[in-house]
C-alpha cells in the first residue's frame, strides 16, 4: 500500500449518499467465549492459554480472570432475548476450543457441543443470525504445551476442530468465520507476550502468524468438506490503517514495512497465494522463512465466501529519528512491553495520532474505517464484506435511576456507521455491521476496567442494563436508517 492509498478521504456531505442502509443488511452484535462464558470448568472444559495466562500473576489488571466473566453459559436465553428486544438480526460469537475438544485432539465432547446447539437454536427461535467464529483466541493449553502456534502441528489440530464443529452445527449455521485477529494471536502472543500465552520471540511470532494462515486454509477446506454449499467461510482481520507521519521517504518506507506485517502477512497468502517480497526481505535478519513448505500457498489460498474487518483506530508511523531514537514509549496501541510486536521493525516510530479518544486511549477516526473497507473492495472485488467488530469503550456508570447513559458511545456508532453507510454507496459489498460488544466483558490483560458494551453489566450481580446506545443501535436495526445522535430510541 502506498502512502496515498492509507490517506484519508475527505468526508463528503451526507446528501451525497442515501440515508437507508440495503434491507437485507446485518445488524449484529459480536462476543468472545472466554469473554463472556464463564463456566470454566464445567462439562469437560479444561484450560485454555486464556486461563493460564490470566491465573499467572501480573499478567491482567487485578489478577482478574474469565472463570465466571458475565456467565454468558448460564443467561445465554436471558441474552438472546435481550438481543431480540433490541431489534437485533445477528450474532456473531466463538465457540470455545477446550470445551469442544478439551485437549485439542480426539472426539468432540457432545455436552460442550450441547451448549452452543442450544444457543443457535434460541438464536433461531428469535430470528437471529448466527455467525460462528473458530477461534477467537483460546487455544486448549496441552497444545500450546506442545509448542502452540509456531508449531505447525496446530494447524492440523485446528483443521480438525474445525471439522468437528462444523459437522455438529453446520446444517443450521450459514455464516462460518474460521479465525479473528490472528494477527494478536501471532504478535501480541508470541511477540510482545501481552496476550497469552505471554512469549517473547520475533522468531515465534512469524512462525505462529504462517501457521494461523495454514490454519485457516485446512480448516476452510475441512469446512466445506462437511456443510451444505449454501454456506459462507470467512477469515476476520483486523487490519491496520497504516499513515505516514509526513510524505518523507523514510516515513512511506515505514508504513510499507508495517502494512507488511499488519496487512500483507495475512491477505497477502490468503487473497493471493503468497507472502509480500517486500515482508520477507524487511524481516530476512530473523528467519529464512523456511517453515513455510511447499504446498502451504495453495493450502492457504482458499477461494473465500466473504472477508471480516475489525476496525478500532489508525496508526500514525514515521521512520526512524536523525539520531535512531525511538523517541519514547511505542504508541501503537497494542500495551505496554519491552519486547515489539513488530519483528523486523524496530526502527519505525509509532506516533498517538490527533483527536477525540476513548478509554482504551484509541484515537476516534472513521474515515478509517471507509479507508479500510474500501481498500479491500479494490483489493478483492466480488468478496463479500462485513465489518465483524467495531466498538468503542467508555467509563459507563449507572444514574440514580439505574438507566445508564452513554452520549459518546452513541456518537462513535452514528460516525462509523456513517463511514459504511458512505463506503456502500462508493459500491463496496458491505452485508452487515457487527458492534463490538453486545456485553460488558472481560477484556483480556484490562480484566474488567474496560467496559465495551452496549449492555451494561453489574459484575457483582451480573445483572444486564441496556445503555441508550443499545437503544440507539436498535433503533438503527429496525428500521435500516441511522437515528440522530441525540436520540436514544427508547428509555436507556
Amino acid at each position: 500500500m502506498s502512502g496515498s492509498e492509507s490517506e484519508s478521504v475527505p468526508p463528503q456531505h451526507p446528501a451525497a449518499f442515501p440515508s437507508a442502509f440495503p434491507s437485507a443488511f446485518l445488524w449484529g452484535a459480536a462476543t468472545s467465549a472466554y469473554q463472556i462464558e464463564g463456566a470454566a470448568r464445567e462439562g469437560g472444559r479444561t484450560p485454555s492459554i486464556w486461563d493460564t495466562f490470566s491465573h499467572t500473576p501480573g499478567r491482567t489488571a487485578g489478577g482478574e480472570h474469565g472463570d465466571i466473566a458475565v456467565d454468558h453459559y448460564h443467561r445465554y436465553r436471558e441474552d438472546v432475548a435481550l438481543m431480540a428486544d433490541l431489534g437485533l438480526n445477528a450474532y456473531r460469537f466463538s465457540v470455545s476450543w477446550p470445551r469442544v475438544q478439551p485437549t485439542g485432539r480426539g472426539p468432540a465432547v457432545q455436552v460442550g457441543l450441547d451448549f452452543y446447539r442450544r444457543l443457535v437454536d434460541a438464536l433461531l427461535a428469535r430470528g437471529i443470525k448466527p455467525a460462528i467464529t473458530l477461534y477467537h483466541w483460546d487455544l486448549p493449553q496441552e497444545l500450546e504445551d506442545a509448542g502452540g502456534w509456531p508449531e505447525r502441528e496446530t494447524a492440523y489440530r485446528f483443521a480438525e476442530y474445525a471439522q468437528l464443529v462444523g459437522e455438529a452445527l453446520g446444517d443450521r449455521v450459514e455464516q462460518w468465520i474460521t479465525l479473528n485477529e490472528p494477527w494478536c494471536s501471532a504478535f501480541l502472543g508470541y511477540g510482545s507476550g501481552v496476550h497469552a500465552p505471554g512469549r517473547t520471540d520475533p522468531v515465534a511470532a512469524l512462525r505462529a502468524a504462517h501457521h494461523l494462515n495454514l490454519a485457516h486454509g485446512l480448516a476452510t477446506s475441512a469446512l466445506r468438506s462437511v456443510m451444505p454449499a449454501r454456506n459462507s467461510v470467512a477469515l476476520s482481520l483486523n487490519s491496520a490503517v497504516v499513515r505516514p507521519f509526513s510524505r518523507d521517504p523514510a516515513d512511506l518506507a515505514a508504513v510499507r514495512k508495517i502494512d507488511d506485517l499488519a496487512n500483507g502477512i495475512f491477505h497477502g497468502p490468503v487473497l493471493h497465494g503468497a507472502y509480500p517480497d517486500t515482508l520477507t526481505a524487511a524481516t530476512a535478519g530473523l528467519t529464512d522463512w523456511s517453515f513455510v513448505q511447499d504446498g502451504d500457498p495453495a493450502a492457504i489460498h482458499q477461494p473465500l465466501d466473504a472477508l471480516g474487518l475489525n476496525y478500532y483506530t489508525p496508526a500514525l508511523v514515521s521512520g526512524p529519528a536523525e539520531d535512531g531514537a525511538a523517541g519514547g514509549p511505542r504508541a501503537d496501541g497494542h500495551g505496554a512491553s519491552a519486547h515489539s510486536p513488530w519483528p523486523g521493525a524496530d526502527d519505525v516510530v509509532f506516533h498517538q495520532t490527533p483527536g477525540e479518544r476513548t478509554e482504551m486511549g484509541w484515537t476516534i477516526d472513521p474515515s478509517g474505517l471507509y479507508d479500510l473497507i474500501t481498500r479491500y473492495a479494490r483489493e478483492a472485488p466480488g468478496l463479500a464484506l462485513y465489518v465483524t467488530e467495531n466498538g468503542a469503550a467508555y467509563d459507563d456508570k449507572p444514574d440514580p435511576d439505574g438507566r445508564v447513559h452513554d452520549p459518546e458511545r452513541i456518537a462513535y456508532l452514528h460516525g462509523h456507521l456513517s463511514a459504511v453507510r458512505r463506503a456502500l454507496a462508493d459500491g463496496a459489498d458491505v452485508r452487515g455491521y457487527y458492534l463490538w460488544s453486545l456485553l460488558d466483558n472481560f477484556e483480556w490483560a484490562y480484566g474488567y476496567e474496560k467496559r465495551f458494551g452496549a449492555v451494561y453489566v453489574d459484575y457483582g450481580t451480573l445483572e444486564r442494563t441496556p445503555k441508550s446506545s443499545a437503544r440507539w443501535y436498535g433503533q438503527a436495526a429496525r428500521t435500516g436508517v441511522l437515528p440522530g445522535v441525540g436520540d436514544v430510541g427508547g428509555d436507556a
